[in-house]
């Protein structure tokens, strides 16, 4: 595996793939990965004849600087994992490099990037956008992974896809969780053993979640589930939101789409680390 960190030398390098004929898949990742990472990696390196992850933390989509600050940092243990994984490209551009002067494009696709996530975190769409797309344009992929964890960062993705004509192809992959049930989160990492013990409570929730909302309203259903996680010292629910998934509208009855979502955040301990997961009803 070749660990790159400039722009001209990744596309000097895909440059000769695609002359080649080769198929080429990209996992984007701000680091610090995990066994859920490393599923997306072994799926593309399936799909695709050269399968290129890119490592970097974009300071773009981060509202809060403290947050961007204690994010877990690994870069060595990363490319032995992405190599294990039969990764052949690992992209660890400076801020420098992504970014040589001030990235002023600014997008926009509500309600899909306004609510949830979007309204809770201002910014924070719009800088993944940002990145995203220039690592598309570095890149050029013929498939992108991305992680169902992060469902709402899909699909505004999907929609900037669209928006700017990319061809390529986004491939969804399932949430990847440890044998507690939490979903796998390089901020798991921040976790004092205290708050990872609590941690799963929110999964169990939301699991139990999908009995309870068989015979109970969308709105009983959501607040079922901020009780039961509220009800556990050191677990704070910012928000619950159910909705279409798809267009991510918030529904107030079950059969108001064809697909519903439940989309939570939940702030744990008293740092507090901020953890998100979702369900499917």
């Amino acid at each position: 595996m070749k660990t790159i960190h400039t722009i001209q030398e990744l596309r000097a390098e895909l440059s000769a793939a695609r002359a080649a004929g080769k198929s080429v898949g990209l996992v984007p990742t701000m680091g610090a990965l995990h066994a859920g990472h490393a599923s997306l990696v072994r799926r593309s390196v399936s799909e695709n004849d050269v399968t290129v992850v890119s490592i970097f933390l974009n300071p773009t989509q981060f509202n809060d600087k403290n947050d961007l600050a204690r994010y877990p940092r690994t870069l060595e243990a990363d490319c032995r994992l992405l190599e294990e994984c039969g990764a052949q490209i690992a992209f660890a551009p400076s801020v420098e490099e992504v970014y040589p002067e001030p990235d002023t494009r600014h997008f926009s696709y509500p309600p899909t990037d306004s609510v949830m996530e979007g309204a809770m975190r201002p910014g924070h769409f719009n800088g993944v956008c940002q990145i995203v797309s220039k690592l598309f344009m570095f890149v050029e992929p013929d498939r992108a992974y991305f992680g169902e964890k992060d469902f709402q960062q899909i699909a505004v993705i999907r929609r900037m896809v669209a928006d700017l004509g990319f061809k390529l192809q986004i491939v969804p992959c399932p949430v990847v969780r440890e044998a507690d049930g939490l979903a796998m989160s390089s901020r798991n990492t921040l976790l004092a053993p205290a708050e990872r013990a609590i941690a799963p409570q929110i999964y169990a929730a939301l699991s139990a979640s999908r009995d309870f909302a068989k015979s109970h309203s969308v709105a009983q259903t959501r607040e079922y589930v901020e009780a039961r996680i509220n009800a556990i010292e050191g677990l704070e629910v910012e928000y619950y939101s159910i909705v279409d998934a798809d267009s991510l509208a918030d529904v107030t009855n079950w059969n108001d789409a064809a697909s519903v979502v439940g989309c939570i955040t939940v702030y744990c301990g008293s740092k507090p680390i901020r953890l998100i997961d979702h369900i499917h009803y």
